[in-house]
């Protein structure tokens, strides 16, 4: 089978939700791994989006945080201040998913410029609610595109999303791990909390650890026991292509 890009992120990211119970969804391949997974390994799964709806289960995907059809078939819709203040800053969300321009080996996102501040090559959409959800949630999912040593950096061009590192630097306890799982097209990093470096704990079939070193910004470390992460399988792609996105509003 030709699988795209999309479909192997989505795919191995929505396993990486089994058990999740509540996730704040970014827009994009985050919405598309999470409507994955609330078909297959997460089907009670609480899905909350920035715009504040709580429990989503729109018949489509939405092309935007504020798509009306996040509404229609949701459990209610807050306002942005109950929403960050009551569901987020509660501490009521297990995993943000979220997307980003460059990380580092902390687990710290940039999502707002590439390039100088004053004169930047690119400038992104910027945080949104992803400070808050890096801040707040119990920990964070992140699903990036591309791997190379300009996304996967030593130094952030900006940091948008600081993780707990940061946080606990400037005299801030953080409430949860920040980053702990990263999805490429190469392989997963992952670390278990504040103090430690993302490492590659698994690779596509394919794929080996210096492919993936070569890729990224830093010294990048590998896991002991390294594995070799099971491809798309057709139940997985046929629920991607005629049930979460038959209009490929993601899938591409």
């Amino acid at each position: 089978m030709s699988i795209t890009s999309s479909e192997l992120l989505a795919s191995v990211a929505s396993r990486e939700l089994a058990g999740a119970s509540t996730v704040f969804a970014g827009i994009g391949l985050p919405t598309l791994a999470v409507s994955l997974a609330q078909r297959t390994v997460a089907p009670d799964v609480e899905i909350v989006y920035e715009s504040g709806v709580c429990g989503a289960h729109p018949d489509q995907l939405p092309e935007t945080i504020a798509d009306a059809v996040l509404i229609t078939g949701s459990e209610a819709v807050l306002p942005m201040t109950a929403l960050f203040g009551y569901v987020l800053q509660g501490g009521r969300i297990d995993v943000g998913f979220l997307g980003a321009a460059q990380i580092d080996r902390f687990g710290n996102l940039n999502s707002s410029v590439i390039g100088d501040w004053h004169s930047p090559a690119v400038r992104l959409p910027g945080s949104g609610g992803a400070m808050e959800v890096m801040a707040n949630s119990g920990e964070v999912f992140v699903v990036m595109r591309r791997h190379d040593p300009r996304s996967f950096t030593a130094e952030l061009d900006f940091c948008t999303s600081p993780g707990p590192d940061r946080a606990l630097a400037d005299g801030i306890r953080p409430r949860g791990k920040g980053v702990t799982r990263v999805i490429t097209d190469l392989g997963i990093l992952a670390r278990d909390g504040a103090g430690e470096e993302l490492r590659l704990v698994a690779t596509h079939p394919g794929v080996t650890a210096e492919q993936v070193r070569e890729a990224t910004g830093w010294d990048l470390q590998v896991a002991d026991d390294l594995s070799t992460i099971t491809p798309p399988t057709e139940a997985e792609l046929d629920t991607l292509r005629h049930e979460v996105d038959p209009a490929r509003v993601y899938l591409r």
